[in-house]
């Protein structure tokens, strides 16, 4: 029974896109097969490779590895502890920090430092390690102590630091996302020497002051290679552990190392990206919250691609506001003022009065039927859904032959030079080269798209649409009849149909089955609402506050 869960959360997540079967319900199907109540007995999931083959915790901390030790002895002054950062940072949300920061309790270097060493005391080379970091900035120090300088700077000319600033944050970014401070891998071992610029986000992230801290781990090119692996598996990163079960809980994909490295507290949050479920699903696993913007928001130029028309990268943090935070920061200096104005409010924003639309069938699931019981109670309406299917014929073909274009593109582009004239047929050549350790699970997926037949540009055009439109229709149908605000879903189960459909989505924490596995809830909101969607959340987190830190990961 365990197997058919995970395979069925495989389906619902990315990896829906890649079966031949393709079909994304909102209705009976998932509610049977990912009850947690039907899981007896826990087994380990089988994993054929652990540990990377390409990295060492030594490679990682190459260059700042006795700093961390020094730190982890005793910090730089003699009188800052890790014990005392424990209580000051561990499960805080970014306006704590800053607070305690501008206050003098410690300092952007220290709190790098901090991060620094609990990567290194539990992500790699021990029994509770999680895999979930595959490079660190080699400037990460030197950045932060230039944050405490203007800082520094600010306090002599009495200025203010704002609470909901990143500015000295510490960040992880996926590895499919572009950076000059680190190469750029997709967690593919032949792009280990794609050192590149900066994509456009992270140059809006360091003009906003944050610190990017390093590269997360992920499901190798996205979870769109092998078909045949598990999630959070890449040949440079290895395997992504999940902090609440090591080797039992699936950690969700693609933005494993992103879920992952947040929920153990290694980084303040993370940057993740998402085409179908690759944000949804690792937050959900995970117990953190993960927003999938709507299409557009933030600017996809410098991320490695599979789908140009639904890829998005997104946000991941402990909580709402520091989401909001990230994502604000995410989209640049030119983005709407009124989100900057909204984070502030987030902490009082009310859902009395709004209309939600649930599956029927979900509320069989205690954690969901629990959770929609505290919406209720704030004074929003809850309207009961049947559920329909919808099928999404062709979505495979939409990812392979955009991937098949959009991929040359960003090697032409945005890749390092060594890699211009690269397309998927060169990848997969090069893997062979070593394919024990480039390739273990195979590159199926690869495979299909040089097996996709082609179609000329007018008749790919006309197909994305009519996909799209059989998504909008099926989910608009719902919003329309019952005059709905959003829809309320569980982990990834609608991340299919909202994602061609071009709707945004939220997960936030909503506490875990009697294994211990996290689950979240997760709110859909029309085009162009991600605003509401943030809203939302804090609502419901502000009542619920169902977020654990893992046990193992508490010291």
């Amino acid at each position: 029974m365990r197997k058919l869960v995970l395979l069925f959360a495989f389906s619902l997540s990315f990896l829906a896109c890649k079966t031949s079967e393709t079909t994304s319900t909102t209705g009976s199907k998932a509610a049977e097969k990912d009850q947690p109540e039907q899981i007896d007995t826990l087994t380990p999931l089988e994993l054929k490779v652990l540990d990377s083959k390409y990295i060492t915790r030594e490679d990682v901390f190459a260059g700042l590895e006795q700093q961390v030790l020094d730190f982890s002895t005793n910090s730089s002054n003699g009188t800052r502890t890790v014990e005392l950062l424990n209580k000051l940072v561990l499960e805080k949300s970014i306006p704590e920090i800053q607070k305690a920061i501008y206050d003098g309790k410690f300092t952007y270097e220290e709190l790098s430092l901090y991060y620094l060493n609990r990567i290194y005391k539990y992500d790699r080379n021990n029994d509770l390690s999680l895999n979930s970091v595959i490079a660190l900035n080699p400037k990460v120090l030197e950045q932060a102590r230039e944050a405490d300088a203007r800082l520094e700077k600010m306090k002599e000319n009495g200025e203010t630091l704002d609470p909901y600033s990143i500015v000295g944050m510490p960040i992880l970014l996926k590895d499919n996302i572009n950076t000059a401070d680190i190469p750029t891998t997709a967690g593919a071992a032949v792009l280990i020497d794609n050192q590149t610029d900066d994509a456009q986000l992270v140059k809006n992230l360091k003009d906003a002051g944050a610190i990017i801290l390093g590269k997360a781990n992920l499901s190798e090119w996205a979870y769109f290679f092998c078909g045949d692996c598990p999630s959070g598996y890449s040949a440079v990163g290895g395997q992504t552990l999940s902090p609440y079960k090591r080797k039992y809980f699936d950690t969700g994909g693609s933005s494993s190392g992103s879920g992952v490295s947040v929920a153990a507290n290694f980084a303040v949050a993370a940057v993740g990206s998402e085409t179908s479920g690759s944000i949804l699903s690792p937050a959900s696993q995970n117990s953190v919250v993960g927003l999938k913007p709507t299409v557009g928001t933030i600017s996809g130029q410098g991320v490695v691609p599979i789908s140009s028309y639904l890829d998005t990268a997104g946000p991941m943090a402990k909580n709402v506001v520091d989401t909001a935070i990230l994502l604000n920061a995410m989209r640049g200096a030119d983005s709407d003022v009124l989100e900057k104005e909204l984070i502030p409010k987030l902490k009082s924003y009310s859902l009395e009065g709004k209309r939600f639309g649930v599956f029927k069938n979900f509320l069989e699931t205690p954690l969901y039927a629990a959770a929609i019981q505290d919406i209720k109670n704030q004074g929003a309406v809850i309207v009961e859904l049947e559920p329909k299917e919808v099928r999404l014929n062709g979505f495979l073909k939409l990812l392979n032959a955009d991937m098949k274009l959009d991929l040359p593109q960003y090697f032409k582009t945005a890749g390092n030079s060594k890699y211009s004239s690269w397309d998927v047929y060169q990848v997969m050549q090069e893997n062979l080269k070593d394919s024990l350790r480039a390739m273990p699970y195979g590159q199926r997926l690869f495979q299909g798209i040089m097996d996709e037949p082609e179609m000329t540009d007018v008749e790919f055009a006309a197909f994305k649409a009519e996909m799209t439109q059989t998504a909008q229709e099926y989910l608009n149908g719902y919003f329309e009849r019952y005059e709905l605000d959003g829809i309320l879903s569980i982990n990834n189960y609608t991340a299919g149909v909202a994602a061609v459909g071009f709707f945004p989505a939220m997960t936030v924490p909503m506490g875990y089955d009697k294994d211990g596995k996290p689950y979240g809830l997760t709110f859909i909101a029309p085009s162009g609402k991600d605003r509401e969607l943030l809203g939302w959340g804090a609502g419901y987190e502000r009542v619920s506050k169902k977020r654990q830190m893992p046990t193992d990961y508490q010291k």
